[in-house]
């Protein structure tokens, strides 16, 4: 049994009730997942109660595991320096990131968040032997938005952690679509108490410590586009940290974020999504707000210690982009490293970028929506 909800512009969002295992919510504690449910007044649709189930019973059998695992090891995680400051890979969703965190994470140098530490982040200390082949087991081959390679142990984004320890990420938005709005205030972080920021902080930095004593202290290589809109905030910790600001054509962004929201909000969602149009409005309101934030904070970043890169330069000479990000940064042994960025840049040769095709109308809508960075970043289709 599935459910089919049709959109405004004809696409087809499928939800399947008994697809469980992709949301990521039985990786959540399970203090975690009470407060999602009270945030949202214990709504649950029909089609998300399988889930919630599930979520709720690998949740609770996790429990344990992790008070062992904060028993055993938050003593030397606290104590964990996250010096050098991380490097911060950021920009909008769909805009490449993804590929630049994998490539520059093939410097052994860094450590960064997989997507098993994602997933479990309570527990990926001490079990791994036991849980890991379960988190393999419910990943498919590639993500479903665009069949790049999806794997226990490769990069990615610690936004899904912080959804799995604290109520105030992104991602909380896609598995209770209903209250979408109030999720993507997270992001920017306005509009929110100081006590939830300082419960955020807290958390955000006891995970990235815990990352960082899983890599044996190294500098973290951290991928998030929601940090794109929250620079202030996380110079107030690390003031010399570093940043590559990776940016795309607006009006690929536009079509792309729609498939992913569709693809990955269906697998997720523990509540039947809103309406097409409300969802779309929210994307928009959402880039704009970032991108405002953004360009409003990024002089705070001390000189030499940001570095914008054009998506579409990127994705035609990724090695040449690498090299730049290293020499603008300061970031010292490339040469040792160049040959394992030429081999990991050839291994995804086969991967290419959805072709997207604009009417007039779509265009102009487009444009309305996007005006601010279309014209600054000076776009066209």
């Amino acid at each position: 049994m599935s459910l089919y909800i049709t959109h405004s512009e004809g696409a087809t969002m499928k939800i399947d009730p008994l697809n469980i295992t992709f949301t990521p919510l039985p990786g959540s504690t399970l203090s975690n997942i009470m407060r999602l449910l009270v945030q949202n007044r214990f709504r649950v649709s029909i089609i998300g109660i399988p889930r919630m189930l599930y979520s709720l019973f690998m949740s609770a059998a996790l429990s344990p595991l992790a008070l062992s695992e904060r028993m055993k090891f938050d003593k030397h995680i606290n104590a964990t320096r996250l010096e050098p400051h991380p490097v911060f890979i950021i920009g909008h969703w769909r805009s490449g990131t993804t590929y630049l965190h994998n490539l520059m994470s093939q410097d052994p140098r860094y450590a960064y968040p997989t997507t098993f530490q994602t997933v479990v982040p309570a527990v990926f200390l001490r079990f791994e032997k036991w849980i890991k082949p379960i988190v393999e087991a419910s990943l498919p081959p590639t993500r479903p938005e665009d069949n790049v390679p999806l794997g226990a142990d490769l990069p990615q984004e610690e936004e899904y952690a912080m959804g799995n320890l604290c109520p105030y990420s992104f991602y909380n938005a896609w598995c209770f679509p209903r209250n979408m709005e109030f999720y993507y205030r997270f992001v920017c972080m306005e509009d929110v108490s100081r006590r939830v920021i300082e419960e955020w902080k807290e958390m955000y930095l006891y995970y990235l410590r815990k990352v960082a004593f899983a890599g044996n202290g190294k500098q973290l290589l951290l991928k998030n586009p929601a940090n794109t809109a929250r620079i202030k905030l996380l110079l107030e910790f690390f003031p010399d940290a570093k940043f590559i600001h990776i940016y795309r054509n607006p009006y690929h962004v536009f079509l792309s974020m729609k498939r992913d929201i569709e693809s990955e909000m269906s697998l997720y969602c523990v509540q039947k999504p809103k309406d097409d149009d409300t969802i779309e409005r929210a994307m928009v309101d959402l880039y704009n707000h970032m991108f405002v934030k953004y360009f409003r904070e990024r002089n705070l970043i001390p000189e030499g210690n940001l570095v914008e890169v054009k998506y579409e330069d990127f994705i035609a000479s990724p090695l040449d982009e690498v090299k730049r990000i290293y020499r603008t940064l300061g970031i010292q042994g490339f040469d040792g490293v160049e040959q394992k960025f030429i081999q990991y840049i050839a291994a995804q040769s086969a991967i290419k970028p959805h072709t997207y095709t604009f009417d007039e109308q779509l265009k102009e809508k487009i444009y309305r929506y996007f005006k601010f960075t279309i014209d600054k970043w000076e776009y066209d289709v």
